[in-house]
């Protein structure tokens, strides 16, 4: 099975987080938190940093790792770090994705999260976000 190495981020705002709504592939409709793989020669956080600019057209901060996700889907397996990030300018655009919320703590159920990404809100539950 091929393996698929990404980083995703956690945007905070607030006490709230910002989940993002797949458009494409066979995930679509999926919630999720953006990013995207990782580049030949680009550390985690430089990868996110340029993924979040095409996807949200947006400038971030990466803070701190949060957790590491392995999860087997049908077509691949994915390794996905994920990073506690913040907005250093600009306002997210969707370039790729169909919607995107701002979750509270409370909210955070409320979308059908892809079940990788199941994994990371379990972590940030665990660290006290929800």
């Amino acid at each position: 099975m091929k393996t698929i190495h990404v980083v995703a981020a956690i945007i905070k705002r607030v006490n709230c987080i910002f989940a993002t709504q797949r458009g494409y592939g066979d995930q679509k409709d999926g919630w999720e938190f953006p990013g995207g793989k990782i580049e030949p020669g680009e550390t985690p956080e430089q990868a996110l940093v340029r993924e979040i600019r095409e996807e949200l057209d947006l400038a971030i901060v990466v803070e701190r790792h949060v957790v590491d996700v392995s999860y087997d889907y049908p077509a691949f397996h994915l390794e996905m770090g994920c990073y506690l990030c913040s907005i250093a300018e600009g306002t997210p655009h969707l370039l790729e994705h169909e919607a995107a919320r701002w979750l509270a703590p409370q909210e955070i159920d409320s979308v059908d999260w892809l079940p990788a990404d199941v994994l990371v809100v379990d972590a940030l539950k665990a660290q006290g976000f929800a």
